[in-house]
This record gives structure tokens, sequence and C-alpha cells, in this order.
């Protein structure tokens, strides 16, 4: 299990063990914190769109085009930004902070 820390879009932080090979997107739809995931996780829709804490961003793997593009597009793209349905949990990312962006 990994630890993952969330800030919701009203500023609510929460913290749930999270199953190792898990997407983010599962956990945090599954938290209720704001993740729509409309497209379940097929990186075409951008509603699981989160800010990922400074601190993680080296220990993340690199986002694909696909991922790039429909981030680059959004309203309130952050360099921190990220599709959550992109990031496989693993045990190396056990206590991850992430924030849910603000609706598109």
């Amino acid at each position: 299990m990994s630890l993952v820390r969330v800030r919701d879009r009203d500023g609510v932080e929460h913290e749930t063990d999270a199953q190792a090979g898990l997407t983010l997107m599962e956990i945090l739809r599954d938290l209720d914190v704001g993740i729509a995931a409309l497209c379940g996780g097929m990186c075409s829709c951008a509603t699981c769109h989160i800010h990922v804490d400074p601190a993680w961003a080296d220990k993340l793997p690199a986002a694909n085009p696909d991922e790039k593009e429909l981030v680059s597009e959004l309203e309130h793209v952050k360099p921190e930004s990220r599709l959550s349905c992109q990031l496989r949990l693993t045990d190396e990312l056990a206590g991850l902070t992430v924030t849910v962006a603000p609706e598109e």
C-alpha cells in the first residue's frame, strides 16, 4: 500500500492508502475529491487534471505526447500539471502529494 495525499478543490486535505498498480485517477475517483474521469483513463478528456507537488515532479515518469497535448490545452495548466490517469502508483511513490486542479 502507498500513502497518497490530495487536496481537493475546496482546499480540504485527504490521505488514503492506495494499492500499488492502480492509477492515481482510480484512487482519486473513488475518494470522491472532484475527479470526474469521464474517459475512464484513456487519456482523452483531461477531467482527471491534477497539480503534483513540485517535490514529487522528478520522481514521476515523463508525460507521453498525448498527455502533454491535452494538458497544454487546459486553462489551469501549471508546470506541475499532470493527468492522474497516466500515473500508475508504485511503492516508490508512497507519500505522493497532489492537488485537484480547478474544473475546466
